[in-house]
């Protein structure tokens, strides 16, 4: 069993700063990818940033320029920096990594963290 708990959400000004970390534990053997998603209101989940094991990065066009994707693979932490926040960016937030547990090496499984809220005002 592998968990993803995510930390760092709340209410932020417009052009203002933000860092969301997670933090995964469990049964881990190997984390491959690791990502951030976010859901606005009334929107579909959306890919944010991803970064490879080996600390490849790739982002949306959306928040190219703003934000950071960064792992620690020590530590089995991903986090998300994030500047110039826009309203347009509030959001629920989600951590993804895929993940080879203890018990399946070599089979890849989607994990999901819970979610935390980011608000940007205006």
């Amino acid at each position: 069993q592998v968990q993803l708990v995510e930390s760092g959400g709340g209410l932020v000004q417009a052009g203002g700063s933000r860092r969301l970390s997670c933090a995964a534990s469990g049964s881990i053997f190997r984390i491959n990818d690791m990502a951030w998603h976010r859901q606005g209101p009334g929107k579909q989940r959306e890919l944010v940033a991803s970064i490879t094991s080996s600390g490849r990065t790739d982002y949306a066009a959306s928040v190219e320029g703003r934000f950071t994707i960064s792992r620690d693979n020590a530590k089995n932490t991903v986090d998300l920096q994030m500047n110039s926040l826009k309203p347009e960016d509030t959001a629920v937030y989600y951590c993804n990594a895929r993940v080879e547990s203890t018990r399946l090496r070599g089979v890849s499984v989607n994990a999901w963290g819970q979610g935390t809220q980011v608000t940007v005002s205006s």
